[in-house]
């Protein structure tokens, strides 16, 4: 190895995600983790990690020069607005949000195809997936992102309903999930696992009566750590 390849200075990427401004150490660890399993597949490479809840950490971990990756499921007003504000006065390169990866919905088919062949024995049928993601009061962005997402879902999952929801914006997931068979799948289309996955999903699904299984969040899916350590390798 030459001397100059022994000095060469390590890429950087900082991981961002939104957090949970209420109880910002639980989402803050679990950021930490996954920067964690990311640098694993990248030993090269300089990954943090910062969510937006944490007073400063974002600030203080940022350095010029580094790759930005939101791990948002939209780019929406915190990647357009927030962030960049956050960030003023650094030189960065920003990358498209995590649940804009063209590589998402086949992962996503994929981890669905997992947990309906785990079912399988209980039905022989086509059970519907129940989308629920976040959407926003704040503009359209949101749920246009998740739409776009289900529309290329959907040609993966050939003979199952894919069906949209959201816990902030119509339609919503009570009403959504009303009725809808006991074998369907509720796919949290979330980044994080924070209170609108623990605590806001399971309520308004219990509102509907919803018999259904719900899965972890897809963010926090077997693949995920690969994902991003490929869109990082791209952008470098």
């Amino acid at each position: 190895m030459s001397r100059s390849a022994k000095t060469r200075p390590a890429k950087i990427a900082l991981l961002t995600a939104h957090g949970q401004p209420s109880a910002p150490e639980g989402q803050e660890q679990a950021l930490t983790q996954l920067a964690q399993q990311v640098s694993e597949q990248l030993p090269d490479w300089d990954i943090r990690s910062a969510t937006l809840a944490s007073p400063g950490r974002l600030e203080q971990l940022m350095q010029d020069g580094a790759l930005v990756y939101p791990f948002f499921m939209a780019d929406g007003w915190f990647t357009s607005q927030v962030l960049p504000k956050r960030l003023q006065g650094f030189h960065y390169e920003q990358l498209p949000s995590f649940g804009q990866d063209p590589a998402l919905p086949q992962l996503t088919a994929n981890v669905l195809f997992q947990a309906l062949q785990a079912q399988r024995t209980k039905t022989l049928g086509k059970p519907p997936v129940l989308l629920a993601a976040h959407g926003s009061a704040r503009g359209p962005k949101a749920a246009e992102a998740t739409e776009l997402f289900a529309q290329a879902l959907r040609p993966l999952l050939p003979g199952h309903q894919v069906i949209t929801c959201y816990i902030e914006q119509a339609p919503f997931v009570a009403d959504a999930a009303r009725d809808l068979p006991a074998d369907t799948l509720c796919l949290p289309f979330f980044a994080q696992s924070g209170n609108h996955v623990i605590m806001d999903l399971p309520e308004a699904l219990k509102e509907a009566d919803f018999k259904g299984r719900t899965l972890p969040s897809l963010g926090s899916s077997k693949g995920i750590v690969s994902l991003i350590a490929q869109a990082l390798k791209a952008a470098a």
